[in-house]
């Protein structure tokens, strides 16, 4: 079982980047990116459960950021646009077979991937 994320890197402030996380030896159900910047704890970004495609987000990435999953690849997406220095961390993606309450928290998800790192700078 493993996730692999990748997409993250340097970009100015106002432009965009795709975060990727790959699945391989699960079959993805709820899915979601966090953050944790330096000095900072992990927080919420965004999640998405693959049975009905419902979305959450963190009031920070709201019309900023858009989570996709894309089945073929069993992978899930992050469209950021907009970037701003506060967005400035490491992204994580993670995933749990079932999330029925608390989707924000990072307790309730047993896999996670590596981290990317994006950094939004003038």
């Amino acid at each position: 079982v493993q996730l692999q994320a990748s997409g993250g890197g340097l970009v100015q402030i106002g432009g965009s980047l795709r975060l990727s996380c790959v699945a391989s030896g699960l079959t993805i159900s709820t899915m979601s990116w966090f953050r944790q910047a330096p000095g900072k704890e992990r927080e919420f970004v965004a999640a998405i459960r693959r049975n009905g495609g419902h979305t959450y987000y963190a009031d920070s990435a709201k019309g900023r950021f858009t989570v996709s999953i894309d089945n073929p690849r069993n992978a899930m997406s992050l469209q950021m646009n907009s970037l701003k220095p506060e967005d400035t961390a490491v992204y994580y993606c993670a995933h749990s077979r079932v999330v029925l309450s608390g989707i924000r928290d990072p307790s309730n998800y047993p896999t996670w991937g590596q981290g990317t790192l994006v950094t939004v700078s003038s």
